[in-house]
């Protein structure tokens, strides 16, 4: 597996891995929409995400096998405050199960603590999905807190938890 910076060229990969994963992220991603999975969708997304890389203020990445084909994305978003940066992350649900995400994420949180402005690392996700959950787990984070944040996707119990690095 590869982590490399999402560039607007990854568009249309981006797109068919959306696309055929949707059924997947729907129940946890408000963004799961027809139109993520269409290439102009991608392009408008991907073009905001170089201009919040070149801000520093959002790191994104995809994840490849060896080929053109995406696998899923990942980042790093400083979203929760001062000094902390949070890993988000999603995959194509043909690739799931094998340890793919936990690798990038490890990667991503070391990466995040080298970085001089971030002490702390979070990664979020809803308390009823259980497989996001596990990723923080295998990584040694610990649970900080659960939150009442409400439900954006169908899946959501509208409680997040908010796992932070040990």
């Amino acid at each position: 597996m590869r982590l490399e910076r999402a560039r607007v060229a990854d568009a249309e990969a981006v797109a068919v891995a959306v696309g055929e994963s949707l059924d997947h992220l729907r129940p946890w991603m408000p963004w799961a929409t027809e139109e993520a999975a269409t290439v102009e969708g991608q392009l408008e997304y991907l073009g905001r995400a170089q201009g919040m890389w070149e801000e520093g203020t959002d790191f994104g990445f995809v994840l490849r096998s060896g080929g053109p084909e995406v696998l899923g994305t990942c980042g790093l978003h400083r979203r929760v405050g001062p000094r902390a940066i949070e890993i988000g992350y999603w995959l194509h649900p043909d690739h799931t199960g094998h340890g793919l995400i936990t690798t990038a994420a490890r990667a991503l949180g070391d990466v995040a603590l080298a970085l001089p402005d971030v002490d702390r690392v979070e990664i979020h996700c809803d308390e009823a999905n259980h497989r996001s959950a596990a990723v923080p787990r295998r990584l040694g984070y610990r649970l900080d807190r659960v939150e009442d944040d409400g439900v954006e996707a169908p899946g959501e119990s509208g409680r997040g938890m908010v796992w932070v690095t040990a």
